[in-house]
């Protein structure tokens, strides 16, 4: 591991209040974690932001994280479905998300005059990820960052500190599986939820489902694929359910930021 938790720590406690944006990934669970571990649930507030581009599993599972671990938790719903910009879906609507995220996690921080963290990381900064700069506007801060935590490092520590989002699956926000220029709707998200929790209960736990329509463009891991074939008829039965039409396979396999390519 060459990310040093300590330098986390110091980092942290230069701040000496936090608020912390947790989604329930790897990342931010991490963060939350170390920052009520280093500085207290008196100085550290986590907050989830909710809105239709959370899955529901994830908020659940926030819920229980902060429960497991005592952090001072609560779950904000955030506005930028109400937002056009955010609506029609270009390559800057993570920034109109991470707006409406900060606009709710300002009067959180503001009355202890804590600052604002997002658990980025290093393999972070080389991706299409305009949401970043809304936050740096802001005034927020990237800890994981400062410190040289890559994904990798955020996992190893994770593991090290016996915390069970150690392995859990890579997490992103719903409107993330719809291409740019593809209007989101709240019944597109729901859909996209519904399909992707219904491939988890079949067993699979890393898994996009990408939406075009009609048809749902699904993404597995390459050594899932074996199960992927044996279990086709039940795939296609869990996502033709919840309202496609058709079901595809991707043979590149499951990316993070697959979306994203169109407009490197």
């Amino acid at each position: 591991m060459t990310a040093d938790l300590q330098a986390l720590r110091d980092n942290l406690q230069s701040m000496e209040r936090v608020v912390v944006a947790f989604s329930g990934g790897v990342d931010s669970a991490f963060l939350a974690w170390v920052a009520n571990d280093t500085l207290g649930p008196d100085a550290v507030h986590c907050f989830t932001a909710v809105s239709p581009s959370l899955a529901e599993s994830e908020l659940e599972d926030c819920s229980a994280l902060a429960q497991e671990w005592g952090l001072n938790w609560s779950a904000v719903q955030t506005s930028e479905m109400e937002n056009a910009a955010y609506r029609i879906n270009d390559s800057d609507r993570c920034y109109h998300c991470k707006s409406a995220l900060m606009d709710v996690a300002g009067p959180l921080a503001d009355p202890d005059n804590a600052i604002v963290v997002l658990g980025v990381n290093l393999d972070d900064l080389g991706d299409h990820r305009p949401g970043q700069a809304a936050a740096q506007e802001r005034e927020a801060r990237f800890p994981l960052v400062d410190a040289g935590f890559s994904k990798v490092d955020i996992r190893q520590h994770s593991k090290t500190l016996g915390l069970r989002i150690w392995s859990k699956p890579a997490a992103a926000c719903l409107a993330s599986r719809v291409p740019y220029g593809t209007e989101v709707t709240v019944p597109l998200l729901r859909r996209l939820d519904r399909a992707e929790a219904a491939l988890k209960a079949l067993g699979f736990q890393q898994v996009r489902v990408r939406d075009y329509g009609d048809v749902a463009r699904l993404e597995f891991e390459l050594d899932q694929f074996p199960l992927v074939f044996e279990r086709r008829t039940d795939i296609v039965e869990a996502v033709v359910a919840v309202g496609y039409r058709y079901a595809t396979l991707d043979l590149e396999g499951f990316r993070s930021g697959n979306l994203n390519h169109s407009i490197r």
